[in-house]
C-alpha cells in the first residue's frame, strides 16, 4: 500500500434527484423524489424525513407528504454520468469507474504537476460542480476501501481526508455497517454477539471471526478491520457481473406474471452480455420478499454462454426451488445476474442444433435493437407488458 493517502473515492451526492434539482430551479432545497411506485432515489431534503431508495412509493409519501415526485429520465442521468468522468479523466488517467456516479481515482504521480491529493480533491469538486452542476463528495486515504469509507461519512457535499497516521483512529469508531460487505444479515450476526463496531471487530482474531461467518467472509473483514486493501486503482477493469432487476410493489403476482418480467430481465442481461462480448457461468437469482427479507440463489452452468434460452433455463430452475418461499412471503423485486464472466470465444460455437437455432434468434433480435432501438422487436410474451426502467450503467 502507498505510504501517503493519494486515492480518491468521488461519489455524487443523491445522482438522480440532484439532476433534477440542477435541471429544474423549482425543485431545488424542496424534498424530491424520483419514482412513483418505487423510490429510485430522494434527495437530502426527502432523505432527512426518512424517504429511501427502494421504498415504496407510497411509504415515502406518507413519510414526507410534501415531497415533489418526479418521473426518472435516464437518458439526462447517463449524459451526467459522462460528463462526470470527463472530469475525471482530466485530472488523473487512473480512474476505476463502480458505477455511473462513482469512481476511484489515484492522484500518486501528480504532486508536482497538481499539487497534494487534498489539492486535486478540492479541485474535482469545483470542476465537477462548475462545469456539471453537481455536488459531489470525496474521500481521500491509503487505501480504496477507505477512501470509501471517507466518503460515505463526509457527505454530503463534502471532503475528507484520512492520513496515515489516523486511519485506525478514524476506522474503529464506526459502526460495523461501515465495513465494505457488510449487509443487514452480516451486521445482524455481528450485533447479535454483541460487536457493533469496526474496533470491536478488529479486536477479534481472523480465526473467530472464519468461526462466526465463514472462511471468505471472516478473512475479508478481519483485513479490513486493520484496514489492509492493497488492491490498486484499476483502469479498464471489466464488469465481474452482468445483471438487471425490477421492483414489483406489493400487490400479488401470478406465477405467468412472475415469468413474464424473469423473461424479460433475461433478455436485457444476455444482450448487454453479447454486445460486450461476454459469456459466463453462473447464472443468479435475487428475490425481497414482502417482509424486507431477502433470498439469493445460483446455478453453475456446465459451459460459459450468453444464449438468452439457456440463462432463462437455468433461472426459471430456481426460481421453482424459490417458488414456497414466493408464495409464502410475496414477492416485492427480482433480479436476474451472471458472473464468473469470460471473454466471449470459441465455445460458444459448441452449440447442439437447438443451440444453433437459438444463436440465431439472439442474433437477429440483437441486430434490430442496435439498428433501431431496443423497444422496436420483442418476444411475443413481453408485448404489451410493462418491462420496467432500464437503468444506465458504465460501458463495460
Amino acid at each position: 500500500m502507498p505510504g501517503e493517502a493519494t486515492i480518491l473515492h468521488a461519489d455524487l451526492d443523491a445522482f438522480y434527484a440532484s439532476v433534477e434539482q440542477r435541471d429544474d430551479p423549482r425543485l431545488r432545497g424542496r424534498p424530491v423524489i424520483v419514482g412513483a411506485g418505487v423510490v429510485l432515489a430522494a434527495s437530502y431534503e426527502a432523505k432527512a424525513y426518512g424517504v429511501r431508495t427502494a421504498m415504496s412509493g407510497g411509504q415515502a409519501r406518507m413519510l414526507c407528504p410534501q415531497a415533489i415526485v418526479v418521473p426518472p429520465r435516464m437518458s439526462a442521468y447517463s449524459e451526467a454520468s459522462r460528463a462526470v468522468f470527463e472530469v475525471f479523466r482530466q485530472t488523473t488517467p487512473l480512474v476505476e469507474g463502480l458505477s455511473i456516479d462513482e469512481a476511484f481515482l489515484d492522484v500518486g504521480g501528480l504532486r508536482r504537476i497538481s499539487g497534494r491529493p487534498v489539492d486535486i480533491g478540492v479541485r474535482l469538486r469545483h470542476d465537477v460542480l462548475s462545469q456539471v452542476g453537481l455536488a459531489i463528495t470525496v474521500g481521500v486515504a491509503r487505501t480504496k476501501f477507505l477512501a470509501k469509507v471517507a466518503s460515505g461519512v463526509a457527505k454530503p457535499d463534502g471532503l475528507l481526508v484520512v492520513q496515515p497516521d489516523g486511519e485506525l483512529a478514524f476506522l474503529h469508531p464506526l459502526p460495523v455497517e461501515r465495513l465494505w460487505g457488510v449487509g443487514q444479515v452480516t451486521a445482524k450476526k455481528l450485533r447479535d454477539r454483541g460487536i457493533t463496531t469496526v474496533g470491536q471487530v478488529a479486536e477479534l482474531t481472523e480465526s473467530t471471526l472464519v468461526s462466526m461467518l465463514g472462511r471468505a467472509a471472516g478473512r475479508h473483514l478481519h483485513a479490513l478491520a486493520h484496514n489492509r486493501d492493497p488492491r490498486p486503482v484499476q483502469v479498464g477493469r471489466r464488469r465481474r457481473s452482468v445483471g438487471a432487476q425490477r421492483a414489483l410493489g406489493r400487490r400479488p403476482r401470478s406465477p405467468h406474471e412472475i415469468d413474464a418480467i424473469l423473461i424479460g430481465l433475461v433478455e436485457r442481461v444476455t444482450s448487454r452480455m453479447r454486445a460486450a462480448g461476454r459469456t459466463g457461468r453462473t447464472v443468479v437469482l435475487r428475490l425481497r420478499f414482502d417482509d424486507f427479507s431477502r433470498a439469493t440463489r445460483s446455478h453453475t452452468l456446465a459451459r460459459a454462454s450468453a444464449q438468452t434460452n439457456e440463462i432463462l433455463a437455468a433461472v426459471r430452475g430456481l426460481r421453482t426451488a424459490a417458488n414456497p418461499l414466493i408464495e409464502s412471503r410475496g414477492l416485492t423485486l427480482v433480479g436476474v445476474a451472471v458472473s464468473n464472466l469470460d471473454d466471449d470465444g470459441a465455445v460458444q460455437l459448441e452449440l447442439p442444433l437447438d443451440g444453433h437455432r437459438d444463436a440465431a434468434l439472439d442474433a437477429a433480435l440483437d441486430a434490430v435493437r442496435e439498428r433501431f432501438d431496443s423497444g422496436a422487436v420483442t418476444r411475443a410474451v413481453l408485448l404489451g407488458r410493462d418491462q420496467g426502467l432500464t437503468v444506465p450503467m458504465l460501458p463495460d
